[in-house]
């Protein structure tokens, strides 16, 4: 039986800075091996659009063991957003 793996992507929220919260979601599933799940992972990351900044400058992705790191400059700050491959171990609608 194959593994279903979440695609995570957890990135800041909101607007202005008292109000921004770091907000996690699922951006896809995938049935097979870790491997393909980090496969997928990559191509996801490689092509996100996060809501902050409006007004991107730079985008930096890395990689390490666990899945990807993604910096990206403003105008005036910069933002991250954290890629994450997850089994998944239960699901209530199923």
């Amino acid at each position: 039986m194959a593994t279903t793996w979440g695609l995570l992507v957890e990135e800041t929220g909101g607007f202005g800075r008292q109000r921004w919260v770091w907000a996690p979601r699922v951006i896809g599933h995938l049935r097979g091996t870790r491997e393909q799940a980090m496969k997928a992972l990559r191509e996801e990351a490689a092509r996100y659009r996060p809501e902050h900044p409006t007004s991107p400058k730079r985008r930096m992705l890395y990689a390490d063991t666990d899945g990807f790191f993604l910096v990206v400059e403003g105008t005036t700050r910069s933002f991250h957003c954290r890629f994450t491959v997850a089994e998944l171990l239960e699901d209530s609608a199923k």
